[in-house]
């Protein structure tokens, strides 16, 4: 039992859950390295939402509501840290969510299904028996997408993704949201739109976003695309990492 006055409280009750979902074989071995890495790196933004997050939360919300087919593909990081949150977006924005998994087995396909739908999904794509198109510029079962999800998406949002899946969906004309602690990572430097932030903060604040901007216009939601520019959103949120590390002096 973590004690709730205890300094590190949520950072370490997101590590229970990362383990908890490795013991429940949603999780890869190597899933609990990846948090780790984006661990360190929330300290370094001072594991808060910035203000350049908070414009590229924006970016993304306008984005995703100018989706014709948008798309959330979810993997099992995402799935242990905010499956409600994932579910609760999709409904606000009528979009489809795809699991997409880098160690993927059939038994890790259901348990993230399972978990989904027990958050309130009422429909997973990315299932094992479902009909796929093959994503150019990869190999393997990673080249696989939902034919009605990710493979037709025009818009898709793939928090803690990898780079060069994130590369392969931009280069084949899609608008890549992603969400991603380390600016300096490919999936960071490669996607449309890259949100610096804990997914656990990200997401609510899309959601929140979201019901704002749908009485935006598409007119006034362009406006806002047109405004961010994600390499400097990048550089912003190196500066960001620097400050915290060496300090303002």
């Amino acid at each position: 039992m973590i004690p709730k006055d205890h300094p590190r409280y949520e950072s370490l009750m997101l590590r229970a859950k990362i383990v908890d979902a490795y013991k429940k074989g949603i999780l890869a071995d190597s899933g609990m390295i990846a948090h780790g890495r984006g661990e360190a790196f929330d300290y370094l933004i001072g594991e808060k939402t910035t203000e350049t997050a908070r414009k590229a939360e924006r970016a993304g919300a306008a984005a995703l509501l100018l989706a014709e087919n948008p798309v959330i593909s979810v993997n099992g990081n995402t799935t242990a840290l905010a499956a409600e949150l994932v579910v609760e977006l999709a409904e606000t924005l009528g979009a489809k969510i795809e699991i997409n998994l880098f160690y993927r087995t059939a038994s890790r396909v259901e348990k993230v299904e399972e978990t989904l739908k027990d958050a309130g999904a009422r429909r997973v794509l990315g299932i094992e028996d479902e009909e796929k198109g093959i994503i150019d510029g990869l190999e393997g079962p990673r080249a696989r997408a939902s034919l009605e999800g990710v493979y037709s998406a025009d818009v898709v949002l793939v928090p803690l993704e990898d780079g060069d899946r994130a590369e392969a969906l931009v280069a084949n004309g899609k608008t890549v949201v992603t969400v991603d602690l380390n600016p300096l990572s490919r999936t960071a430097k490669t996607s449309s739109i890259t949100i610096v932030d804990n997914v656990v903060r990200a997401l609510p604040n899309i959601i929140q976003e979201v019901a704002e901007f749908k009485n935006y216009s598409d007119d006034d939601l362009k406006m806002i695309l047109e405004n961010f520019n994600n390499d400097q959103n990048l550089e912003e949120s190196l500066k960001i990492v620097s400050r915290t590390y060496i300090g303002d002096a």
